[in-house]
């Protein structure tokens, strides 16, 4: 487990810029390792930024789509055409443009009636096509994740139930605000990705991302995005300067910019 690389820029135009290099480097390299590119999506205003990014002219011609399985990382319980749905977030900036076939997309069924049920047959579904059974972990290739003004990540949200599981891929959790019911990766199940990439933007996430960072002695069930360490992979922060003003290192200039 290796400390975070911190990647500041100065907007969040710049920021999606650069995420979207790490996203195709990332994915080059899982194609030519595996022939397979594994991804779980993150909503969010600040991923919306990178999908319309890697969709546009500049990079849609630089990764083979074909050979990339989409997973979400959380989702709320709304229909997909739902304006808070991630998957329409995804499928209007990301999915839709660039033609993905819906054979590549495992999506989180948010209108389920039951999101117990909906979060067992979603892990079900993982296992399945990772060829991965209990108690093994199936490991993405990347993990997108934002990052809340209270501290959560995915559907991870303070003192819930979801913070304690080290069993489950994925369960169903409630928000404190906002749509209630809520379907998530657990932690355990994100900490086995080669990469987890925060994507921060916004003076309103500067407190959340020191404490998240730097904040050694804060308990995770409060600062939930702490419980995100990958066991084996990268764990990577794009922040942009506003996000960033709060932190330590950034105001000392340790800042990593390498690949």
């Amino acid at each position: 487990m290796g400390a975070p690389e911190l990647r500041i820029l100065n907007d969040s135009t710049e920021l999606a810029g650069e995420a979207a290099e790490l996203f195709l480097w990332l994915g080059r390299q899982a194609i030519e390792r595996d022939g397979r590119f594994r991804v779980a999506l993150s909503g969010g205003s600040t991923p919306r930024m990178l999908y319309t990014t890697l969709a546009g002219p500049a990079c849609a011609g630089q990764l083979d789509w074909q050979r990339i399985e989409f997973y979400f990382g959380d989702e709320r319980c709304v229909a997909p055409d739902h304006p808070e749905s991630n998957f329409k977030t995804v499928e209007d900036t990301l999915f839709g443009p660039l033609k993905i076939a819906p054979k590549q997309i495992a999506r989180m069924k948010g209108e389920a009636k039951d999101p117990d049920e909906e979060a067992r047959r979603y892990e079900a579904l993982i296992r399945e096509r990772f060829g991965v059974a209990p108690p093994a972990w199936p490991p993405f290739d990347l993990v997108l994740l934002g990052l809340g003004e209270d501290a959560h990540t995915a559907s991870l949200f303070p003192g819930t139930a979801a913070l304690n599981d080290q069993r489950r891929l994925v369960v169903a959790n409630h928000s404190p605000k906002g749509v209630k019911n809520r379907l998530t990766l657990t932690a355990a199940a994100i900490n086995q990705a080669q990469a987890c990439v925060f994507l921060v933007s916004g003076a309103g996430k500067a407190k959340a991302v020191r404490l998240a960072i730097e904040g050694q002695a804060q308990d995770p069930r409060k600062v939930p995005a702490r419980l995100i360490q990958p066991v084996n992979g990268r764990l990577v922060w794009f922040l942009d300067r506003a996000a960033a003003a709060e932190l330590t290192m950034a105001k000392q200039g340790i800042v990593s910019h390498e690949e």
